[in-house]
């Protein structure tokens, strides 16, 4: 198969097989919105690998992630891309690799750069959606304004232990300003709750589910408001901003 292929089915009005089992879900038109969709990933360690792997098998059409870090051994533990065979290798080299072997309908672009305020407007420019898996709140800032400034919708994940929030954020919603408001905090209290398995994963699935319902138009994305989540006392809230 290959990207023209799929297209071609899905505009005679076939799906391909290997999106069948999202014909229930988006339909022949949503897949095609995936295939020719343009996202950006902004992270590819515990959320971001994760988001690369799932709208990969989705067929999102073209996915650009930059991260500028390599993998570490305390990343074992929860990021997906992450290996014994790989450590002190590029993540964003991992991921293209990983989507290679997944879905040829997929193009990434690997960015091994890190998000500044300087280059963070360019870094998502042409993209429709761009996905936060970054772990530092000023980062998530600047994120979040390069992406207002670009009139690209934002969808937002942090975890920490056992808990998780997840939200979108249109060019004209409030923003995430309205939970981080001390600009000056680098790390949340993930640097003493630690980040176990299951958190990013859960984290990562809702975040691709809000950027599928922004390309395809299915369904109600978290606008204006933030899923909080927390799995040690099986919690999950959603709290109007």
């Amino acid at each position: 198969m290959s990207k023209d292929k799929s297209l071609a089915l899905l505009k005679a009005g076939t799906m391909p097989e290997r999106y069948m089992r999202n014909l229930g879900t988006i339909g022949l038109e949503g897949q095609l919105k995936m295939l020719n969709a343009r996202i950006a990933v902004i992270g590819s360690g515990g959320l971001g690998g994760l988001v690369v792997e799932l709208l990969t098998r989705m067929g999102a059409g073209y996915i650009r992630v930059i991260d500028g870090d390599t993998f570490a051994l305390h990343n074992l533990n929860r990021q997906v891309l992450s290996s014994e065979h790989n450590i002190g290798q590029s993540k964003v080299l991992a991921a293209a690799k990983r989507a290679a072997e997944i879905n040829g309908d997929t193009e990434i672009e690997a960015v091994s750069n890190m998000l500044t305020q300087a280059n963070a407007k360019e870094l998502i420019s042409s993209c429709q959606v761009v996905v936060d898996a970054l772990d530092s709140i000023g980062d998530r800032l600047t994120l979040a304004q390069a992406a207002r400034e670009n009139n690209i919708p934002l969808v937002h994940a942090a975890i920490a232990g056992f808990t998780g929030q997840v939200m979108t954020v249109f060019p004209d919603d409030k923003g995430i300003e309205a939970i981080y408001r001390n600009a000056n905090s680098n790390k949340g209290v993930e640097v003493t709750l630690g980040n176990p398995a299951a958190t990013p994963a859960i984290a990562a699935a809702l975040e691709v589910q809000e950027a599928v319902k922004i390309i395809t138009g299915v369904g109600e994305p978290l606008r204006n408001k933030l899923l909080y989540f927390d799995t040690e006392y099986n919690s999950f809230e959603i709290l109007q901003l």
